[in-house]
């Protein structure tokens, strides 16, 4: 948060801690796990950006795939390759994500979803009526499906890094987006513990932008792959590491952990969970490569109740959790 909201919830700091990383990997293992991150994320819109350019098969059936496929092998992986043993979670953790996990896949991004007919959905298309832009993504070829996911994802991560800032910067939004970072682990799954009003503040981003730009389904494919692999492997405990140039615009685990840390000036920064471009741009980056204690608070584990009830908590309340 900003010295303005740190003054203003004082006392909901803690100090990092916790355990680091072990030592340093050799040099070709630096490599590998500088690649791993973009291989897997670029790989999966090339994927889905020439089967919908193909028409290899039903475009709405491989984009749930890709949505499917990412948990379960991060969930392997960070068993094989754990960055951090104090974050590993316990089985009580792994089913409170899987909950989280399951609200989100099931309730609030169908709520507004392009693939379904919601009042809030139809609400979108009625924006993209009367948009005065009068702009219509719907290319054919591999080059246009692919150039459109660009400009949205760079369109929807403006609207989403300046939202995210005003939440971390006002503690009336931050009571909203708190439930977010009072995580103490880092996890896979951990990217949708999201309360429940923020998914009409914080992730409205991405349907105004699909609304607004007029993309098609092709165009929605390959930007849903690009969110769950990103998203997915930015809340990883895989030893991850920045790829220079690749990390200059879109935002990698090592980066979205230094904003979960407890430490203020980081957690205060790198708010494009997505793209990083924009917190270059307005000077909010932050290339810290070792984090302590993550969480917010006290940094201790709530229970979902408390979670919850965050968003209506006295100042009085939030200092003590």
């Amino acid at each position: 948060m900003s010295d303005q909201s740190t003054n203003v919830i004082e006392g909901l700091e803690a100090e990092p801690g916790g355990s680091l990383a072990s030592p340093a990997p050799s040099k070709l293992s630096d490599i590998v796990w500088m690649m791993v991150q973009p291989v897997l994320v670029m790989g999966s819109l090339i994927l889905v950006g020439t089967m919908v350019a193909l028409e290899w098969m039903d475009h709405e059936l491989f984009a749930a795939i890709m949505i499917i496929i990412p948990i379960p092998i991060c969930m392997l992986a960070e068993r094989i390759w754990t960055k951090r043993k104090d974050w590993l979670l316990e089985p009580k953790e792994i089913a409170e994500d899987v909950m989280w996990l399951t609200m989100g896949a099931f309730v609030w991004v169908p709520f507004y979803s392009n693939f379904y007919s919601t009042p809030v959905s139809e609400g979108f298309k009625a924006l993209r009526d009367i948009a005065p832009l009068n702009i219509s993504l719907e290319p054919t070829s591999f080059l246009g499906t692919m150039s459109s996911a660009l400009v949205v994802m760079l369109t929807s991560s403006f609207i989403y890094y300046w939202l995210h800032r005003i939440q971390h910067e006002s503690l009336f939004w931050w009571r909203i987006h708190a439930t977010h970072h009072h995580i103490t682990k880092m996890g896979c799954m951990r990217g949708d513990r999201t309360h429940p009003l923020e998914w009409v503040t914080l992730m409205i981003g991405t349907p105004v932008a699909l609304a607004v730009l007029g993309a098609n389904d092709g165009v929605i494919a390959v930007v849903g792959a690009f969110n769950m692999w990103n998203g997915t492997l930015n809340h990883s405990n895989l030893p991850i590491k920045t790829l220079p140039i690749y990390d200059w615009v879109f935002a990698t685990a090592p980066q979205h952990q230094a904003h979960h840390a407890a430490e203020r000036s980081q957690a205060d920064s790198n708010y494009g969970c997505q793209i990083i471009l924009w917190d270059r741009v307005f000077g909010t980056y932050c290339d810290d490569d070792t984090v302590g204690q993550i969480g917010a608070g006290k940094c201790i584990s709530l229970s979902i109740k408390d979670q919850l009830a965050l968003a209506f908590y006295s100042k009085t309340r939030l200092k003590d959790l």
